[in-house]
């Protein structure tokens, strides 16, 4: 009597299954009820990147911003971004067709200019566009040619290096760089599949070169011009869904009064490369009510922002606060809602940004699936 229970069993199933259509997808269930993660962006010297995945919130993917120099994107166009995390830059090299031949005197002029923070609306054409949209901008790097002989000779500012952890940051403050990285001058061709990088110093007559093989389960491939090696930075394409890091992001004196490029602490992006998409919610009273009232059939579609960067980015916090309350301090009348790249939406919000003593970069934020 056993063995006739399991057949029929057995038998129930195999007839539920035939009922699936071979064309249909199985139904995606998210995983995640929802918690309070703490990134760990490393103090007042906010020294690392963290990439987070809501529907893994638990395991994040942390690395030192100086880990990388150059992002080399792995779809069907050619395309490179810069390291903004150290306030990276970069510039052609007048009339440069030969790296070999690039020395001091050729690039002398242009250092004044490639430089983050200078307070000029010009020098934004030295960094990527800040929203994230790199197949559609022109500042940066090229699109890379077919023609080996049409791409140009860079001057890369390496930005900057790392604050030292043990000095003395007020509380409320931080220290986010010290020392220039240097310079280096690049070239980067199309190769079979990927990218064929040449670098070297300024005053080289030899470059170094290094074959990048374009590795589609990531959005970028990534590559340490100091180490000569790649790195590996970002989870898989899907596997985040924002990060904390710091930032170059355009400036403004007035609105609509463009100050170039400036270096931002306790910001996050989020990854509109694989379609993450969010916006801000402005609660017009008890945060705590508005938050946990917030429903699924709350979300505006409308607005939702896919196509920057930033739709997080440094909404979350103050750094300068208020003339009632001043400093730094998460503010307390919003929340966000994000949509991941796999379609599924969650509500959240901040909690800090500084540890029980003041001191910033120890940001925490709590997370719930709709």
């Amino acid at each position: 009597m056993k063995y006739l229970k399991i057949f029929s069993f057995l038998f129930i199933i195999a007839a539920v299954q035939s009922c699936l259509s071979a064309d249909e997808d199985p139904v995606q269930v998210p995983k995640m009820t929802g918690s309070e993660v703490s990134a760990d962006v490393g103090g007042p010297t906010e020294a690392n990147q963290v990439w987070i995945d809501l529907s893994d919130a638990k395991n994040h993917t942390i690395n030192k911003r100086t880990d990388w120099d150059l992002g080399f994107y792995t779809g069907d166009e050619y395309r490179v971004i810069l390291n903004g995390s150290i306030a990276m830059a970069v510039a052609k090299i007048p009339n440069a067709t030969n790296i070999n031949t690039v020395k001091e005197s050729d690039v002398a002029d242009l250092k004044e200019k490639v430089q983050v923070g200078t307070f000029d609306a010009a020098n934004m054409k030295y960094v990527d566009n800040p929203d994230g949209n790199f197949l559609n901008q022109s500042s940066g790097i090229e699109p890379i040619k077919e023609n080996d002989a049409d791409n140009p000779v860079y001057l890369v500012n390496l930005g900057r290096n790392l604050a030292d952890p043990n000095s003395n940051i007020a509380a409320g403050s931080v220290s986010l760089s010290s020392d220039p990285r240097g310079w280096k001058k690049i070239q980067i061709l199309r190769a079979p599949n990927g990218y064929k990088l040449r670098y070297a110093d300024i005053n080289a007559t030899t470059y170094q070169e290094y074959m990048i093989t374009k590795d589609t389960e990531y959005n970028f491939n990534f590559f340490n011009l100091k180490t000569g090696a790649p790195a590996t930075i970002q989870p898989k394409k899907k596997n985040w869904d924002l990060a904390f890091t710091t930032f170059t992001n355009e400036v403004f004196m007035s609105p609509g009064n463009s100050a170039g490029s400036y270096f931002y602490a306790d910001f996050i992006i989020t990854n509109t490369a694989s379609g993450v998409s969010a916006y801000q919610v402005t609660a017009s009273g008890n945060l705590d009510q508005a938050y946990n009232s917030f429903k699924l059939s709350n979300v505006d579609q409308a607005k939702l922002v896919s196509t920057d960067q930033r739709a997080i980015g440094d909404k979350w916090r103050t750094t300068t606060g208020t003339s009632e309350v001043p400093g730094a301090f998460v503010y307390a009348d919003r929340f966000f809602v994000l949509k991941d790249a796999e379609g599924f939406y969650f509500k959240l919000r901040f909690n800090k940004m500084k540890d029980p003593q003041g001191n910033r970069g120890h940001a925490s934020f709590e997370f719930e699936p709709l």
